[in-house]
């Protein structure tokens, strides 16, 4: 196996670059990491923030938040134009849409942990039943489905039980009934 081919991520030295390009390209680079970090910070805290860069040539750059007029009239305490009113408004209504959109997610999030915990019971069930008979199944566990499902099975072993007792004893069906008066304990459901 050969060794490597290049050096890697190393920690750079903290002085000034001397080759022009290679200052100009790591400006560049260092900024957007810079307003990377403040738009975070923006976003995580609710801050207010200004900050004015001027690049190896000169040239002013900036970023603000909410905007870089509003910081330096903050931070130098001149009034603010009335402007700034309906920006206010905005973030307002942005920050209860925010609240309104956190709060569904976390309710459809807590029908999610809800779902998965009821497929882990029917998971369980099912397991439990595998073992035991399904007529076992402990029925206050289950959900309306889950009984619809058990009274259809019900329903059709007394079928079954009928035909098989009119074969073993010779006597037709109808007669047959009268011995299993198994009356099912839900013909109509209510949705």
């Amino acid at each position: 196996m050969e060794g490597k081919r290049t050096r890697g991520r190393q920690k750079i030295e903290m002085k000034m670059i001397n080759n022009e390009d290679d200052r100009v390209i790591t400006f560049s680079k260092r900024r957007s990491g810079i307003y990377k970090k403040a738009s975070e910070l923006v976003t995580l805290c609710g801050a207010e923030l200004g900050i004015v860069i001027f690049s190896p040539t000169g040239k002013p750059f900036s970023y603000g938040h909410p905007s870089i007029e509003a910081i330096t009239n903050r931070y130098l305490n001149i009034n603010t134009p009335p402007s700034n009113n309906t920006r206010s408004l905005v973030e307002a209504h942005r920050r209860v849409k925010i609240h309104e959109l956190n709060q569904q997610h976390n309710e459809v999030h807590n029908q999610l942990d809800d779902e998965k915990e009821r497929g882990k019971r029917l998971k369980q069930i099912a397991r439990s039943s595998q073992s035991q008979g399904w007529w076992e199944v402990n029925i206050e566990e289950l959900g309306m489905q889950e009984l619809q499902q058990m009274n259809a099975l019900m329903e059709d072993l007394h079928s079954k039980l009928l035909i098989r007792i009119s074969e073993l004893t010779g006597i037709g069906a109808s007669s047959s009934a009268s011995l299993l008066t198994y009356q099912p304990f839900c013909c109509q459901y209510d949705h």
